[in-house]
C-alpha cells in the first residue's frame, strides 16, 4: 500500500512538471509570434517609407539634365 502511495506521488509529480513543460513552451511561442507579427509590420512600414524616397528620387532626378542645360526650375510669377 505505502509502495503505491509513493508511485502515485511521483507518477503525479512527473505529469505535473510535464504539464507546466508545455505551458511554458505555449507561452513562448505565442508571445515569439506575436514579436514577429509586429516586427514583420514594422519592416513593411519602413519598406513603404523607402519605396516613396525612391519615388521622390526619381522626379528629382528629371530636373538634373536641365540644371547641367542651364535651364532654372519654372516657378510661379510674383503677384503684385
Amino acid at each position: 500500500m505505502l509502495k503505491t502511495k509513493e508511485m502515485l506521488k511521483k507518477v503525479g509529480k512527473i505529469f505535473w512538471e510535464w504539464v507546466l513543460g508545455l505551458t511554458t513552451v505555449d507561452e513562448v511561442v505565442v508571445s515569439t509570434i506575436k514579436e514577429t507579427k509586429r516586427r514583420a509590420q514594422l519592416v513593411k512600414n519602413e519598406a513603404c517609407d523607402v519605396v516613396k524616397a525612391v519615388k521622390e528620387v526619381g522626379k528629382q532626378l528629371k530636373d538634373i539634365p536641365k540644371a547641367v542645360k542651364g535651364k532654372t526650375k519654372k516657378r510661379k510669377s510674383k503677384s503684385k
